[in-house]
């Protein structure tokens, strides 16, 4: 894998020198890399590691404390269903179950056909109509066990 495109090269080359110290551009870099790969390999890893002069477990701890970055190719769409209180309360396992049953795989699994990745997060911010679900950065309120089902579809018939 490439680690970026020429594109992407030409954002690092323009902003490390921004920092001053190079170690704070671990956090833009490990950005730009999952923006186009969807993932941070551990290639990758050792790829900023040697950019910005750090020992690669210094990025890999960076990869591992932040949530938001994935260590593993993901589906077309990443499903977030909101567990925290209102969202549990308003049936987001009932809602989460019905995705499973849907994708045919599991939670922090992607489906075998590589359509959706599923996982529950902590607070989309929005517990007026729960249980709140993002696909990628779209937000859905209110996601029954039906609406579940008819947003897979969606994704499915690629209309989402």
């Amino acid at each position: 894998m490439a680690i970026l495109n020429d594109e992407n090269l030409a954002k690092v080359d323009k902003l490390v020198p921004k920092y001053p110290e190079k170690r704070s551009a671990t956090l833009p870099l490990l950005h730009l890399i999952q923006e186009e790969h969807g993932y941070i390999s551990n290639e990758a890893v050792e790829w900023v590691a040697e950019r910005l002069d750090l020992s690669p477990i210094n990025v890999y701890e960076v990869v591992t404390f932040y949530p938001m970055f994935k260590q593993k190719p993901g589906g077309k769409y990443a499903v977030k269903v909101c567990r925290t209180l209102s969202c549990a309360l308003g049936g987001a396992y009932k809602t989460c179950k019905a995705f499973e049953e849907a994708l045919g795989c599991g939670l922090d699994q992607t489906s075998e056909d590589k359509l959706a990745s599923l996982e529950f997060v902590e607070c989309h911010a929005n517990c007026g109509r729960a249980p709140v679900v993002m696909v990628d950065e779209q937000m859905f309120e209110g996601v029954d066990e039906n609406g579940a089902r008819k947003l897979v579809e969606k994704m499915r018939e690629g209309t989402l």
